[in-house]
């Protein structure tokens, strides 16, 4: 049912209504489609992608050059490059996502009632998914690839700093799905870099069905309170490795050191370590000293300082409430399971904890206790991500708790309708 607001909203002209009102329409038109005909195009795009690669690259040298005078961080410019070697990747995770089941049509659950008549759910698309996200181009490619499998027309707002990258990507998406016999319109940039333009997607209920935000927590904190259309909010990746005192030096090391360094700059990276005091006297020093080669800043309490003079920073209430995304990381000991948990509770962003152990009973706690959408045994925080999970690619990592959490793949882009099929069935 469409309320007074949504009719007036639709009724209204404007270049990003027009843009979403185009994607409505192309919606209609993809979801009655063949899972042959939606693969087709994906097909498509991971070979223009790789084909036009020289472009893309043009494009985005654009967005780094831009960035780097502005004085922007390393860590968001390696977020905002593109090489050939990236973009290969993310073809590839296209194809990958062509190999995944369709949601589309599966039925969740049917039954015969007494009465005789079928009842079925089955999955259908959302219809028009907005997404608003920071620095990442290659978020467009698996957006569009994940939304064009499910059915669902895409409408993509990226930040200014990518807009050089986002419009060359979009156009090669546009013109691969056109050529594969899909409408255009199921895929397109919002018009416009201002926040206005922001505003307007947020506020076009009626046209946009749901929107998803990725990046950081003030995007996130401002989509969500401020948009009328449906949101599924994407958190921040405050993450926690905890070494327990039944823990494999060698072990906690390599998964310490992947989950910190091996990608800063991305939100499954490890922020905090925290250590059992049982075993801080043998792993602290080493850890110091693995954590120093990979060029990593500890941000750490008093024992982490005692262990390593000069080399850590003191930590305060900010340092274990931050996403770094950069070679810093805050480090602090706890007397036991228990109070790491506690640590973890009060300061995560509910995005990944791991913890380090040989102890059973240990890992079984630490799952039971905390209240994240990953929590890994002896394995690094970096595999929260939906291509690691065999996802393909991901929308995003819902840490709200209602119909999508975690990595977001594919199912998590459909909803359900029921369908009743009777034999002139009527209620008394």
């Amino acid at each position: 049912m469409t309320s007074a607001s949504d009719a007036t909203q639709t009724a209204q002209s404007s270049p990003v209504l027009d843009t979403a009102r185009r994607a409505r329409e192309a919606a209609a038109t993809l979801a009655p489609l063949p899972r042959t005909a939606r693969d087709g195009a994906l097909l498509a795009v991971a070979d223009a992608l790789v084909a036009r690669t020289d472009e893309i690259v043009a494009a985005n040298a654009e967005d780094t050059a831009k960035a780097r005078e502005a004085g922007t961080s390393d860590a968001i410019v390696d977020r905002l490059t593109l090489t050939p070697e990236r973009i290969a990747a993310i073809a590839a995770d296209v194809r990958h996502v062509v190999a995944l089941p369709d949601p589309v049509g599966e039925v969740v659950r049917g039954s015969t009632l007494p009465n005789g008549l079928d009842l079925r759910q089955v999955r259908v698309p959302l219809g028009v998914v907005g997404i608003i996200y920071e620095a990442r181009p290659n978020v467009t490619v698996d957006a569009a690839a994940l939304c064009l499998k499910s059915g669902n027309a895409v409408l993509l707002r990226g930040s200014s700093s990518a807009y050089a990258s986002n419009t060359a990507l979009v156009a090669v998406l546009r013109d691969a799905v056109v050529e594969a016999g899909l409408p255009a319109d199921a895929v397109q940039l919002v018009p416009g870099q201002s926040r206005e333009s922001v505003k307007e997607l947020m506020r076009a209920r009626g046209l946009v069905d749901v929107l998803i935000p990725r990046g950081g927590a003030s995007l996130i904190r401002t989509v969500v309170e401020e948009s009328t259309v449906p949101v599924i909010e994407t958190g921040t990746g405050n993450c926690h490795v905890y070494v327990d005192k039944d823990a494999d030096i060698e072990t906690a090391l390599k998964i310490l050191i992947n989950s910190k360094a091996q990608r800063p700059s991305v939100c499954n990276a490890a922020e905090t370590v925290l250590v059992h005091a049982g075993i801080a006297d043998t792993f602290l020093p080493r850890a110091l000293a693995a954590l120093t080669e990979a060029g990593v800043m500890v941000h750490g309490d008093e024992t982490w300082q005692k262990a390593g003079p000069g080399m850590v920073a003191p930590a305060t209430d900010e340092d274990w409430a931050t996403e770094y995304l950069s070679y810093d990381i805050a480090a602090a000991v706890v007397p036991d399971l228990d109070a790491a948990v506690a640590h973890i509770r009060r300061w995560s962003s509910g995005h990944t904890e791991a913890i380090v152990t040989t102890s059973q009973a240990a890992a079984r706690r630490f799952t039971q206790l905390v209240d994240s959408t990953t929590v890994a045994v002896n394995a690094s925080t970096r595999f929260t991500d939906g291509s690691q999970f065999g996802f393909g690619a991901e929308i995003g990592i819902s840490t709200q708790k209602l119909h999508a959490r975690g990595p977001m793949g594919l199912p998590e882009l459909t909803s359900t309708k029921y369908i009743v099929t009777g034999d002139g069935h009527v209620r008394d």
